[in-house]
């Protein structure tokens, strides 16, 4: 497995110094300023390319943009309105643009609205240690008594909204707005002012727009960039939904095994293939990831290795970002999965026999308290994260 490290840009609080000391092999970056359905233009990304292949100094750094996450899919695409053709052809353009600059593995994902959901972006744990935490109560709080939404009261059960009025009660104004800041932020271009009319105006958008008709819209988009992407040399690999199941009445169509196995036989072509991310999926307790990546490994072109603890047995349950060898995914397995996925397709030459992974996540611990980095996104508990990885591989190449 390559080991590579996500990077936001140079806003990014963790520079190209630390994924050295780290000893990362590759980069995972996106151009996250340039508006969605916009194309990706060559100057754009060789800008990129020559900022990751430098260090401050000017001399090389021996690294390379290797993995795109995310080339986004605009909301446009996923409802089929307004510039969705224009801007299926401008992903088809910046696919040919990255594939001319040698970068051939796009990372994406066809969530509605959300690009990820979490109540608490601090949660700490007995250790002194903070991380990110979904926490079903908190979420039916906002969704029933703060956000309001219609019909919301039908997607919990009776329980969970009585213990989530009572939680919503005793927060004041600045408990709740903690909540809601936590919850925007996984919403693109909302978490700097957050804003409940915003949120609102989104969910509307797909009040018409079942999961059956969002799923053929992704088979649709599927059909339009996938053959590109096959004849460019690419690998498209769709992330899961994160958490993997429903949330604010929205469809959910990439949480399962079966979910993946219907959009690969949809378009039944090698470059159409998946993100396996362990910390998404494993907060679904159904979901089998050491087995998903021996069944669906053919086509697995990523892996986000991350872990997560969860707090009950229910499909939709509280869950934590836990140590990566401490949560309900088998670590171990998952690896031993996806090294002897590797082992077979070195013996068929495939070119693309190493598969990218990188450490998703991490506890913020030490002076990632002080740093502030991206939620989710320290040095040090990536590092962390990244050499228990590493001691797992070592471990079992040597067997």
């Amino acid at each position: 497995m390559r080991q590579t490290w996500r990077w936001f840009g140079p806003q990014d609080r963790v520079g190209i110094k630390d994924m050295l000391q780290a000893g990362v092999e590759g980069v995972v970056s996106a151009l996250h300023h340039i508006p969605t359905g916009d194309i990706w233009s060559p100057e754009e990304i060789a800008a990129r390319q020559q900022l990751i292949a430098c260090k401050k100094d000017g001399t090389p750094s021996g690294l390379a943009w290797e993995v795109v996450e995310s080339l986004p899919v605009s909301e446009d695409i996923k409802q089929q309105m307004g510039n969705w053709r224009t801007h299926i052809e401008n992903y088809k353009q910046s696919m040919q643009h990255l594939a001319d600059a040698g970068i051939k593995i796009i990372c994406y994902n066809f969530m509605p609205v959300l690009d990820w959901t979490r109540t608490d972006l601090t949660y700490r744990l007995p250790s002194g240690a903070t991380c990110m935490r979904f926490d079903l109560i908190d979420f039916a709080a906002f969704d029933l008594f703060i956000l309001e939404r219609a019909g919301a009261h039908e997607d919990f059960p009776d329980d969970v909204i009585e213990e989530a009025k009572g939680r919503f009660e005793r927060l004041d104004d600045a408990g709740r707005e903690l909540l809601v800041g936590s919850i925007i932020y996984g919403l693109p271009g909302d978490a700097e002012a957050p804003s409940m009319a915003n949120v609102r105006a989104n969910l509307a958008q797909y009040d018409n727009i079942s999961q059956e008709q969002l799923r053929s819209h992704f088979v649709a988009f599927l059909e339009e960039v996938a053959p590109v992407a096959q004849t460019l040399g690419m690998r498209l690999c769709c992330h899961p939904d994160d958490p993997p199941f429903g949330l604010l009445g929205l469809p959910r169509i990439m949480s399962t095994e079966a979910d993946y196995k219907y959009m690969m036989d949809a378009v039944d072509i090698p470059a159409n293939g998946i993100t396996l991310c362990s910390g998404s999926l494993g907060a679904r307790p159904d979901n089998d990831l050491p087995g998903m990546m021996k069944r669906l490994g053919d086509r697995v072109h990523f892996l986000h290795l991350r872990n997560v603890a969860l707090e009950s047995d229910a499909i939709k349950g509280s869950f934590y970002e836990s140590e990566h060898l401490g949560g309900h995914v088998n670590m171990v397995a998952l690896m031993q999965a996806a090294l002897d996925e590797e082992a077979r397709r070195k013996v068929e030459g495939r070119d693309d026999w190493s598969i990218p992974m990188r450490p998703d996540h991490g506890l913020d611990i030490l002076d990632d308290q002080k740093r502030k980095a991206q939620p989710g996104y320290p040095a040090i508990g990536r590092l962390k994260g990244l050499a228990e990885l590493r001691g797992i591989m070592a471990a079992l190449l040597s067997l």
